[in-house]
């Protein structure tokens, strides 16, 4: 797993997030892990859809396309449910309020810079 921060052009939006990097990390997500908090993400490629089932807590969810350009935005999914796009190919998960917070909108640009 790759730790990184991400960005929004030059401010930093979320400075701890990991990033899943094999197939197995990928299917796992966030499950059996704890809730996320302020200024942390789990950034998944190659994924346009995600589920909740199993979780204990709800996520603000960003849909990215292969720019990194925001094609949809899902705030506060609950346990138990489904989201997805069909134009994008990377997730971003984040703490519910984090989209509020951050006054992020479809079209914005993300970029994702690996940890040091």
């Amino acid at each position: 797993m790759k730790s990184g921060a991400i960005y929004h052009g030059q401010r930093c939006l979320l400075p701890q997030v990991r990033q899943a990097s094999s197939a197995w990390e990928r299917m796992r997500g966030l499950l059996g892990r704890p809730m996320l908090t302020a200024g942390e993400g789990f950034l998944i490629p190659h994924c346009a859809m995600v589920h909740t089932f199993g979780m204990g807590y709800a996520l603000d969810i960003a849909f990215l396309d292969a720019n990194g350009r925001i094609r949809k935005l899902a705030a506060n999914v609950a346990p138990s449910r489904v989201a997805g796009s069909l134009t994008a190919c990377t997730t971003l998960e984040m703490a519910p309020g984090t989209l509020a917070q951050t006054a992020l909108a479809v079209g914005d640009a993300l970029a994702f810079r690996e940890a040091a």
